[in-house]
């Protein structure tokens, strides 16, 4: 699928957005959590008392809060989630002829993205599905949902955690630069509640479930509003402290020995201490490098895992303290989407920028990952 060589200026033509209708406030996750842990406890009087068992501490809205600055997320599943007996989703199975989970919500962000373009299926050459955690090994997810929305030419699945977005945008460009391809959708289904251990006090409260689109196009077939891709910059340093151990070699049963580890685990404070200068270090060697002062950023559109790293990296590319116009949040309503956040925050807060404005789109986390993504307005 090769084009005309001399057309090699990629840019976002369009985002897209699939919004769970389900949502649980932190008032609501508490109840459950708290039961839960009354349960727990009263079920293990005995085996506490005689230090066998450790005791479960109950949640709060304030701790939740204070930690993360997250106040509701959306689900895709909410009552077994809130179910103290159960505390995750449980999806119905689908058949093999049936569009799966991570299809279905995909394709409704990518038609959203291509609508708001004014694209067609048939204009598209590729669908990258770049998320934290795939339904299955292959077919591809992405194969899946290019053959549900009749897109002739390839797909492929790719997983750097929460900063697949961002990785996945800067694998699309470098389609568009090479002339293999002139529009490339971007999807990421991120169905988060699935592999978030709902009973850790330390982490119930983090992950909401989201699909995110991003049409990145040539920009000689891209509509007049669109934002051109200055330059993109990936970044990975192996860590443990962010890990999930679930798979096809090492799963475990829902009650078995380990299933901790099978499911989101995270040193955060290690995370926090390592990943802020890493990140905010990483950007002003990239705006450098583009010769972009970055405190001249309009706008950033950071990954949404923790208010307070966000806050920390604002502060420290920008040279002060960002407001909410500088560095929007979704995190509050949406929770940690993995990947999707910071295209989330990008596709609600980026329409009141003026032409000539430049952003930044920066992901980061497992691996350790990063990915930056800097953006102009072109109209």
């Amino acid at each position: 699928m090769l084009h005309d060589a001399l057309t090699k200026h990629p840019v976002i033509s369009a985002t897209g957005l699939y919004t769970p209708e389900h949502s649980i406030s932190n008032q609501e996750l508490v109840e459950s959590f708290n039961t839960f842990v009354e349960l727990h406890n009263s079920r293990n009087a005995d085996a506490i008392a005689s230090g066998e068992v450790e005791a479960l501490h109950p949640s709060s809205v304030e701790f939740i809060e204070k930690a993360s600055g997250i106040k509701a997320r959306h689900v895709m599943d909410k009552k077994p989630v809130l179910d103290p007996e159960i505390m995750g989703p449980r999806w119905r199975e689908r058949t093999n002829d049936e569009l799966s989970l991570m299809a279905e919500i995909g394709v409704n962000a990518a038609r959203d993205a291509l609508d708001r373009a004014g694209r067609l299926p048939g204009d598209v050459d590729a669908v990258l599905c770049a998320a934290s955690n795939m339904e299955r090994p292959y077919p591809a997810m992405a194969v899946e949902i290019q053959q549900a929305l009749k897109i002739d030419g390839f797909g492929f699945d790719m997983n750097v955690a929460c900063s697949s977005a961002t990785f996945g945008i800067q694998t699309a460009a470098d389609y568009i630069r090479a002339g293999n391809a002139r529009s490339v959708l971007v999807v990421s289904p991120e169905i988060t509640s699935g592999h978030l251990n709902w009973r850790d006090r330390d982490s119930h409260f983090i992950f909401g479930d989201v699909a995110t689109a991003v049409l990145v196009e040539d920009a000689a077939m891209a509509p007049s509003a669109h934002w051109d891709i200055l330059g993109t910059k990936l970044k990975t340093v192996f860590s443990n402290n962010i890990r999930n151990n679930f798979g096809f070699l090492n799963r475990a049963s829902p009650e078995g020995e380990g299933k901790a580890d099978k499911l989101f685990v995270q040193e955060g404070r290690k995370v926090f201490k390592e990943v802020v200068p890493m990140v905010a270090d990483m950007i002003i060697e990239e705006a450098d490098r583009l010769q972009i002062d970055p405190q001249s950023l309009r706008r950033l559109w950071l990954h949404q895992a923790n208010a307070g790293m966000n806050r920390l990296i604002a502060q420290r590319v920008l040279g002060h303290e960002a407001d909410a116009d500088e560095s929007p949040t979704v995190l509050d309503t949406y929770g940690n989407t993995s990947s999707a956040g910071s295209i989330i925050a990008f596709h609600l807060h980026s329409k009141d920028l003026s032409p000539g404005d430049t952003g930044l789109i920066c992901s980061f986390g497992a691996g350790y990952s990063a990915g930056t993504v800097f953006v102009r307005k072109a109209a």
